[in-house]
């Protein structure tokens, strides 16, 4: 492959050394947060320019390593295409293990990424990348030229049907969130390659390594994550169940196969004093709920996230606000979300469940009776998650929660 030219991407001479430099302080940071542990990673990122993906963008933010630069968004104003954070793209990277020599297939395009593959796979590797959106793979293929990479070939086709003229492959890579695994990624993958995909299960996402074991993929690690929705054949956006609509202080319940509500008795509990429920376990301030919230949409049906936008937070609608959304567990009338609160420890928080609604206390209470069990039993565990073809037999697949899809059926277990 060609070297990697030091470019700008504006009219202001900015030196290659303040690129470099940015480019440092980008891996010092994805080095401290444990994104990127392999020499051959941190190199990778050390050289690619990421900012000419980025024309018009502060060159600075373009290095920021927790900053996802989007690019494109849909009529709705949803976002539909991006270029992941660093810090997401290095711990997919990390997932996948790429070693020299290897056919990689990357779903979702953009450029950046397939630059990084194609340092790691080498001049005897190949990397092929494929979008559904012709302005993505135009996109990509211009940096590409520009930063002279010539092991990457760039489709423009449904990231579903993988690419098949171009199979088997030993790693893919999926950019894009997926709920369900298409076929294709599977029978284009070699026995025990792996597939890095950002998995929604139940509203919860999670970028997970697969490894390919005859017709099932067995998980080999995840990591917490946010990504752009697919297209194409494997679009499966989520629906919001709307339970306040107040302009700029909206709630909604994000349904992901669970049950449709029943929202005009949901806004009514809303308006109902809160109920609270603590479960005498404590996380550390720096501690992912990550696992504890993969358990509890294991054990409980009607599980779906809580989305609010911070102004409800502020008034007071609600205690707890994410962007990935908060486990709430539905039971016809009423609700109970999960949340914290300080302990006498400054680093430690209590967790616990608060509850709206004429049964609000007892919702709440089952949520937080799943929460001790977690903690008594599975706290320091990690789920199992596996997938197997469309109409594999219950008897076929591990005790746990299951999944289904229109090619897969996703399990999550415990030991």
């Amino acid at each position: 492959m060609d070297n990697v030219p030091d470019m700008t991407t504006d009219s202001t001479q900015n030196s290659p050394s303040s690129e470099q430099q940015l480019r440092e302080e980008m891996v010092r940071q994805l080095i401290e947060t444990g994104a990127a542990r392999s020499t051959r990673v941190v190199a990778a990122f050390r050289k690619v320019p990421r900012h000419l993906a980025a024309p018009g963008v502060e060159m600075a933010k373009s290095y920021d390593a927790e900053a996802p630069l989007i690019t494109k968004t849909d009529q709705t104003g949803v976002d539909i295409s991006s270029v992941s954070a660093p810090r997401i793209q290095a711990m997919q990277i990390e997932q996948a293990d790429i070693q020299p020599g290897m056919n990689v297939l990357e779903i979702g395009s953009g450029g950046v990424n397939a630059a990084y593959l194609a340092e790691l796979v080498g001049d005897h590797g190949r990397v092929v990348t494929v979008d559904i959106d012709h302005d993505v793979t135009q996109r990509a293929k211009d940096f590409l030229k520009t930063t002279g990479y010539r092991n990457v070939t760039v489709l423009t086709a449904d990231g579903g049907s993988g690419a098949v003229d171009f199979q088997p492959f030993d790693r893919i890579i999926v950019t894009v969130q997926a709920a369900d695994i298409p076929s294709p990624w599977v029978h284009q993958l070699n026995t025990g390659g792996r597939l890095v995909v950002p998995l929604r299960m139940r509203g919860m996402t999670r970028t997970i390594a697969f490894v390919r074991d005859d017709h099932r993929l067995i998980s080999d690690g995840f990591e917490l994550c946010g990504f752009v929705p697919m297209q194409g054949s494997g679009e499966n956006r989520m629906h919001v169940a709307v339970i306040h609509d107040a302009e700029g202080e909206e709630i909604g319940l994000r349904l992901d196969g669970h049950p449709e509500p029943d929202t005009k008795a949901l806004a009514e509990a809303l308006t109902m004093p809160r109920q609270e429920a603590w479960s005498g376990v404590t996380l550390a301030g720096d501690e992912s709920n990550e696992h504890l919230d993969l358990w509890l949409t294991t054990a409980l049906d009607n599980l779906p996230l809580m989305a609010a936008k911070p102004a409800a937070r502020q008034r007071g609608l609600v205690a707890s606000a994410s962007p990935l959304g908060i486990p709430t567990l539905v039971d016809g009338d009423s609700f109970a979300y999960r949340t914290v609160r300080r302990t006498e420890d400054p680093d430690r928080f209590e967790l616990g469940a608060l509850g709206h609604g004429p049964c609000g206390l007892d919702v709440a209470g089952q949520l937080v009776a799943e929460m001790q069990t977690w903690d008594s039993k599975h706290r320091g565990d990690r789920a199992h998650i596996a997938v197997y073809p469309a109409g594999t037999p219950d008897d076929l697949l591990p005790a746990g929660r299951i999944i289904d899809r229109p090619h897969s059926r996703v399990t999550i277990s415990w030991p």
